[in-house]
């Protein structure tokens, strides 16, 4: 029977063994070979570009919101009607201390700072920083000033949410 100490140093001697593998592949002072046939690196993906503005100010969505969502694009009247009944309990749209607007990524419970960013083909995108469009961003489908319909990049995120309806709540009286 193998003993708890010495089977806890075996434990930590291979998971240092491990690290050290894995820092020194990274370090490059340790070239290993490589199994894989050489290949030039992956391109970006297709319509990923660097950030550009978008035609949406963050000042124009910053807000108190009625939301619902949508699936079925037949919907969207109805859905309509019911984000406007959400103004009761709002969803808030907070401006951001860096230019953006704060607000929930898909599947986080704290909202933090997004960007709007735009695009080459003029399409708008709410997310963080990096390239257009990223998983996490979400599509600005259409925006008139009063209603919003966006949609997540993520097909996950984007089946589980559908198509987001933000209709814009009346100022408090």
């Amino acid at each position: 029977m193998i003993s708890s100490a010495h089977a806890r140093t075996v434990a930590n001697l291979a998971a240092a063994s491990c690290l050290a593998l894995l820092l020194g592949a990274c370090g490059g002072g340790l070239s290993l070979p490589s199994f894989s046939s050489s290949s030039p690196p992956p391109e970006a993906e297709p319509g990923t570009g660097p950030e550009m503005p978008a035609s949406i100010r963050a000042d124009e969505i910053v807000g108190r919101w009625g939301l619902a969502s949508f699936q079925n694009p037949a919907d969207r009247p109805r859905t309509e009607k019911m984000a406007r009944e959400q103004c009761k309990n709002p969803y808030v749209i907070g401006a951001g201390t860096s230019g953006g607007v704060v607000m929930h990524l898909a599947d986080q419970a704290t909202p933090q700072e997004l960007r709007l960013k735009g695009s080459p083909s003029g399409k708008n995108y709410i997310g963080p920083a990096g390239p257009t469009p990223g998983d996490q961003d979400r599509e600005i489908v259409s925006f008139d000033g009063r209603v919003m319909i966006t949609r997540f990049i993520d097909k996950d995120a984007a089946t589980r949410y559908g198509n987001m309806v933000y209709v814009r709540c009346a100022p408090r009286a």
